[in-house]
Parts: C-alpha cells; sequence; structure tokens
C-alpha cells in the first residue's frame, strides 16, 4: 500500500495531483487544512493538504523497502502508534486501540493436574503476531456492533479483510486496510447539483418528526445566502400547517419566493412561473410508511415533473430511528425512484451505524447530515472519513454530536 501527501490550494487541486501521479484508484484517508511556514507565511494562503492510500496487489501489506526488518512481535505496539501515517489518518484511533490492546487478555486457570513445565512454553514469534492480530480484529469487531453496524455488513468486512491476510501482518496494515475499505464502501458524497437547462427541482421526502422542514431551510440558505443563487421554496404539506408556516418563515427571512402547493396543476404551473430560476426547492408531507393514501399523493407530486425538469429526491432520515424501521421506511420510499439519502439529528446519537447500514442496504448515496437546530450552520456535506474514524472507535468530531462547534 502506497500511502502519500499531497498539496494545494483546495482540496480539488489537492486531490489531482494525486491522480495525475498514482492514478484514478486512489483513495483519501484524511484531509486538513495546514499553514505554509517561512517569513512571510503569515501574507500566504493556507494549503489543503490530502492524504491518499493506493492498494498495489503486489505491495499489499508490505512495508516499504526502507523501512526495518520486522521488529519482536512485543514492539508491535510501540510500533504502531509511532507510524506518522497510520497516526494522522485516525488521529486517537490508533492510540485507542493500542491501549485497549495493550491490557491484558484474560485467559482461563490450567488444569491442576497440567504439568508445571507445560506452562513454560513459548509461543514461536510469528503466532505471538497472529494472536495479536486476531486480538485486534475481535477488538474491532466488537467496536463496530457497538456503533450498531448491522451484523451482517461487519462479518462481510471481516471477511475481506480474511481473504487478504498475510502472516506476521502488523495489526496497524490490517487496520489501515480495514478503514480503506469501509470508505469505499460509503463512497463520495452526493451533493445538490444545477440542472443542465432551467432549474433543478429538488423534492424533500421522509416520515414526520426527521426534520424536514429545517433541513430544507439550512439547505435553501446555503445556495441563496452563500452560492448566490436564485431559489425558491415550495411545500406540498398541507396537513401541518404549522409547518407550511414555518416554511414561509424562513422564505421571508432568506428573501425567496415562498407557494403552498394543493394540486399537481399548481406545481405545474410553479415550474412555468420560476424557470428561471436555479433551483426549486419542494418540501413533502412526511408521513407513515403504512399510510398508503398520503405516500401515493406524494410519489404524484414527485413524479408530475418528469420531462418538465430535472429532479433530485432526497429521502430524510433520523439517526435516531431503530434500524428496523428505517429498513421499512426506505422501502416504502423505493416506488417514487431512485432517492439520495439525508441524516438529520446526529447529535441526538452516539452511534451512527445506521448510515453504513442504510448505504449499503438501499445502494443510495449518502449526502448531506445535520447536527442541531441552528439555521443555517448545523448541517455539512457528508463525510465518509470522519465517520469511518468515529465507526472504528474514534473519537467524534465537530459536526457529529453533542458539543460540535458549528462549521
Amino acid at each position: 500500500m502506497i500511502i502519500k501527501k499531497f498539496q494545494g490550494k483546495t482540496e480539488a487541486e489537492a486531490t489531482e495531483s494525486a491522480k495525475k501521479e498514482l492514478g484514478d484508484g486512489i483513495v483519501i484517508m484524511n484531509v486538513k487544512n495546514v499553514k505554509q511556514k517561512g517569513l512571510f507565511a503569515m501574507f500566504r494562503h493556507s494549503l489543503v493538504e490530502v492524504t491518499v492510500a493506493l492498494e498495489e496487489e503486489a505491495e499489499r501489506f508490505k512495508p516499504a523497502r526502507k523501512e526495518p526488518a520486522p521488529e519482536p512481535a512485543g514492539n508491535y505496539r510501540k510500533n504502531a502508534t509511532e507510524i506518522g501515517a497510520i497516526e494522522e489518518k485516525l488521529d486517537s484511533l490508533q492510540t485507542l486501540l493500542t491501549k485497549q490492546l495493550s491490557k491484558p487478555e484474560e485467559k482461563p486457570a490450567p488444569p491442576v493436574t497440567e504439568p508445571v513445565k507445560e506452562k513454560a512454553e513459548v509461543k514461536e514469534p510469528e503466532e505471538e503476531k497472529d494472536g495479536e492480530l486476531v486480538r485486534f480484529m475481535k477488538l474491532l469487531y466488537n467496536i463496530m456492533l457497538e456503533n450498531e453496524i448491522d451484523e451482517k455488513y461487519v462479518n462481510q468486512l471481516m471477511d475481506e479483510i480474511e481473504k487478504v491476510h498475510k502472516p506476521n501482518m502488523p495489526f496497524d496494515y490490517a487496520l489501515a486496510n480495514t478503514y480503506q475499505k469501509m470508505i469505499l464502501k460509503f463512497g463520495p458524497a452526493a451533493e445538490i447539483t444545477p440542472a443542465e437547462k432551467g432549474p433543478k427541482v429538488i423534492f424533500f421526502v421522509g416520515p414526520t418528526g426527521v426534520g424536514k422542514t429545517t433541513t430544507i431551510a439550512k439547505i435553501a440558505s446555503k445556495f441563496s445566502v452563500e452560492e448566490k443563487k436564485k431559489v425558491v421554496l415550495l411545500t406540498t404539506d398541507t396537513y401541518r400547517i404549522a409547518a407550511a408556516e414555518q416554511l414561509r418563515t424562513y422564505a421571508s427571512i432568506l428573501e425567496v419566493p415562498f407557494r403552498v402547493i394543493y394540486t399537481i396543476e399548481e406545481l405545474e404551473n410553479a415550474l412555468r412561473d420560476f424557470r428561471e430560476y436555479d433551483y426549486i426547492f419542494v418540501d413533502t408531507a412526511g408521513h407513515s410508511q403504512q399510510n398508503m393514501a398520503q405516500k401515493e399523493a406524494t410519489s404524484a407530486f414527485v413524479h408530475c415533473v418528469d420531462g418538465l425538469a430535472e429532479k433530485d429526491i432526497f429521502l430524510v432520515l433520523s439517526a435516531t430511528t431503530k434500524y428496523r424501521d428505517l429498513l421499512s421506511i426506505a422501502d416504502s420510499y423505493k416506488e417514487m425512484g431512485d432517492y439520495k439519502l439525508i441524516f438529520t439529528k446526529l447529535d441526538e446519537t452516539t452511534a451512527v451505524g445506521n448510515l453504513l447500514n442504510l448505504k449499503l442496504y438501499t445502494g443510495a448515496s449518502l449526502s448531506y447530515v445535520t447536527c442541531g437546530q441552528n439555521v443555517p450552520d448545523d448541517i455539512e456535506k457528508f463525510n465518509p472519513q470522519k465517520t469511518v474514524k468515529q465507526l472504528l472507535g474514534g473519537k467524534r468530531e465537530e459536526g457529529y454530536g453533542p458539543g460540535r462547534t458549528a462549521t
């Protein structure tokens, strides 16, 4: 595995440099801002540094040539904390795992009849190394289950790691491989993009109580205020007057048009009236996945724009919803077409395994996550690196839970 850092004025520029040198098969492991050094550094713009990895079949899990020969197994824990690349990629995760691995493993007392000299048998270094790796993978397995990743997906991941297992492989390489594979499973975030021609119609669907209306306000603020795009807010939620009034208030603050849509004809008229706009955000009525009438009504609105405008569908889900219910909700919205996922209320849960569960179950891309009620601050583009660190036991970072600082 090749691990290398690249710098640029933006993340895209640094990533492009990495692709030019290593090819399109790279995986971004970490992104951070770095200050330039030197006497006149204060006058220079900061740079973005990306750490990328490239797994090559011929070099998989082998140290670089210049690294010293493997030390005895007892030194691996020390070495793992000293490998800068791993430490940088996973931040505090490596230290955390090392501390846990250094705790003595409880073993059952030997039978009374066992000869004393058999106790003195010492494992070969190779056996000790493999034993340490097994302990590490068991620890990682339990951490992922504690973060509420479905056991079948954890088992799949373990099977993939086992297939590339090499004798005497240090656990830091297993950790890097696990991290890489999980990021690949998430894939990149799917942001909202403009239409090739005319406005892009964005439907927000999902059950009641997940925060759709607030999420729309946050996204509308981003495009209207930060990106200076022409935005329209519509709502087809005529069941809850409070929701419509809330969105009307946000539209007034942002100084963008707002309408309540009662019929398909009114939505078609809105498309014509706002054809010079960039984005039309449509709030829909939240409903139970068992409510067929409301589901069909929402589906009719979603499909009436087919052939008239480009559209995207975002299924908004709460990170606090039970896994079984999330599966049922995801299934019930399949008929509306391909959707992308937005998860809300990440600040109200300590386990984010359902983000990976739903990604693997639906195949849908994750787009945004929200972490509070503040408009427009408490929302950000889904960050697979940050999420995987947390799923593997790393500390919760800003934007992913209680005590966050708005970004």
